[in-house]
C-alpha cells in the first residue's frame, strides 16, 4: 500500500486550517462595524464619522454622509424655499419697499425746505450773501511767472451814478504767501469786450498808488490802490460793463497783467428814502423800505438782518412789479425762522441792495445805490408775539399732496405684496 495514499495531503491539512481562521476575522470585523451587508467599496472609503476617533458614536453606529443640495438652489435657513411665484413677488415687495423710502424722502425734503417763505430764509443758505459783493481773487503774475501771485480786490462790482470804486493790487510768493516788492506801472479803463458796442469809447488811463492818498490807506504798504469814477472819467453816457485792465511789475523785474469788470448804471431806476417802518403782521415781523420809483417794473431787492449782537440771522427778498412814485418795500421776518433761530432782540436791518430787471438786452438790470450798513433797528419782541406755524401757499399745498399720493400709492403695493407673500411690512 502506498504510503500516500493512507493521509491526507499537506496542501489539504493547510486549507482545513485556513478555513476557520478566514471565519473568525470576517465575524469579528461584523461585530466592530467596519464591515455592513449591502456596503460597496466606494462608500468604505468615503469620510462618514466625525463624532469619535474610533469611527463609532457614543450611542450606536456612526452616521452616513449627507447629501449635498443640488447647485443653484437656494439654502434660507430655517426658511421654507420660496416657488418661483413666491420669488417674484417678494422681489416686487423689495421693490415697492425701495420706491417707498424715496417716497418719503421727497416728501420730507420738500416739507422741510419749504417751512419758509422764499422771501424769507436763514442766512445760512445764502452764506455768499452774508456781505454784499466785494470779490477778493488770487492768480498768477503770468504763465512764465506761477511763483509770483498777484492778491487782488475790488470794492464792489455794482457802481451807480457818481458812485466811487476802489480796487487793490499786491502780489506775493506763490507757495509762501510771504508778500513781494510789486508796483503797478499803468492802468486804463474801456468797455468789457463782451459788450456789444464795445470799441466805441476810448480808454481812459487810471491811476494806482501805493503813497497813501486816493482811496489807498497805507503808504508803502506793498498794496496798490486805484480809484475809478465812471461818471467822472468819461463814461457818464455809458451803461454796461466796464473793464479796468493794468501792468504789474513784481519783485524787481517780473512783469504780468490782470484785469476787474464792474456793471455800471449811470442813473438809478429808483432810489431808497431811508425810511423803514416796522410791524407785526400774519404773525411775522414786516419792515417796510421806503423809495421813490423812477422807471416802473419789475424790482428785485434783498437785505440782512442781525441780531442785537451783530451775527447774521436772515436773508430777506422782494421781488415784485412796482408802479413809479412813492413806494414800500416789504421785507419779512418770518415768524416760524424767529422761533427755531432764536435770534437774541432787537434786530438790525443791513446792507439794502436792488435793481430793476430788464427783460430784454445787456446789461439785464439797471442798479439802485444801496443802503450800506445798518438801516433800522427794530423794537424788542418776545416770540409769543410770532406765529410757530409753517408757510403755506398753493402751490406748496399741491406738492405735498401730490407726494404724499406717491407715498400712500407705494406703501399699498408694498403691503398687498407682503400679505402676498407672508412677509411683514417695515413700518
Amino acid at each position: 500500500m502506498c504510503l500516500m495514499s493512507q493521509r491526507p495531503s499537506l496542501r489539504g491539512r493547510w486549507l482545513l486550517l485556513l478555513v476557520p481562521l478566514v471565519l473568525g476575522v470576517g465575524g469579528l470585523l461584523l461585530s466592530v462595524g467596519l464591515i455592513r451587508p449591502g456596503l460597496g467599496a466606494a462608500e468604505l472609503s468615503a469620510p462618514e464619522l466625525e463624532s469619535s476617533p474610533s469611527g463609532r458614536t457614543p450611542d450606536g453606529p456612526p452616521p452616513r454622509v449627507a447629501a449635498r443640495p443640488s447647485a443653484g438652489a437656494p439654502v434660507q435657513p430655517g426658511a421654507a424655499p420660496l416657488s418661483p411665484e413666491e420669488a417674484e413677488r417678494e422681489a416686487q415687495r423689495q421693490l415697492w419697499e425701495q420706491r417707498l423710502e424715496r417716497a418719503r424722502f421727497t416728501l420730507d425734503s420738500y416739507r422741510q425746505s419749504t417751512r419758509y417763505p422764499p422771501e424769507s430764509r436763514s442766512i445760512k443758505e445764502h452764506p455768499d450773501q452774508v456781505y454784499p459783493a466785494s470779490p477778493e481773487r488770487k492768480q498768477p503774475l503770468s504763465k512764465e511767472q506761477r511763483d509770483i501771485s498777484l492778491r487782488l480786490k475790488q470794492e464792489k462790482v455794482f457802481v451807480v451814478g457818481d458812485e466811487v470804486v476802489h480796487f487793490f493790487v499786491g502780489c506775493e510768493n506763490a507757495h509762501t504767501s510771504q508778500p513781494l516788492p510789486c508796483e503797478v506801472h499803468s492802468a486804463f479803463a474801456h468797455e468789457a469786450p463782451h459788450m456789444t458796442a464795445a470799441g466805441q469809447l476810448g480808454s481812459v488811463p487810471l491811476d494806482f498808488n501805493d503813497s497813501g492818498r486816493a482811496g489807498d490807506e497805507v503808504a508803502g504798504d506793498g498794496t496798490w490802490t486805484g480809484r475809478f469814477q465812471p461818471s467822472r472819467q468819461g463814461f457818464a453816457m455809458f451803461e454796461g460793463s466796464l473793464r479796468v485792465e493794468f501792468r504789474v511789475r513784481a519783485n524787481g523785474n517780473a512783469e504780468g497783467g490782470a484785469f476787474f469788470d464792474v456793471m455800471f448804471t449811470p442813473a438809478p431806476p429808483a432810489t431808497f428814502s431811508g425810511r423803514v417802518r416796522e410791524a407785526v403782521e400774519h404773525g411775522s415781523l414786516q419792515l417796510y423800505v421806503g423809495l421813490q420809483v423812477r422807471k416802473p417794473g419789475r424790482y428785485v431787492m434783498a437785505g440782512r438782518v442781525d441780531d442785537e449782537a451783530g451775527i447774521p440771522f436772515a436773508y430777506v427778498s422782494f421781488n415784485e412789479e412796482l408802479e413809479a412814485g412813492a413806494r414800500e418795500v416789504k421785507f419779512t421776518v418770518f415768524g416760524l425762522l424767529l422761533h427755531d433761530e432764536k435770534p437774541d432782540f432787537p434786530l438790525k436791518l443791513r446792507d439794502v441792495e436792488g435793481f430793476l430787471l430788464r427783460e430784454q438786452g445787456d446789461p439785464d438790470r439797471e442798479v439802485m445805490k444801496s443802503l450800506s450798513g445798518y438801516v433800522h433797528t427794530t423794537q424788542q419782541y418776545g416770540l409769543e408775539r410770532f406765529s410757530p406755524d409753517e408757510w403755506t401757499s398753493e402751490e406748496r399745498q399741491r406738492y405735498l399732496d401730490e407726494f404724499s399720493k406717491d407715498v400712500n400709492e407705494a406703501e399699498k403695493r408694498r403691503d398687498e405684496l407682503a400679505g402676498r407673500t407672508g412677509r411683514a411690512p417695515r413700518p
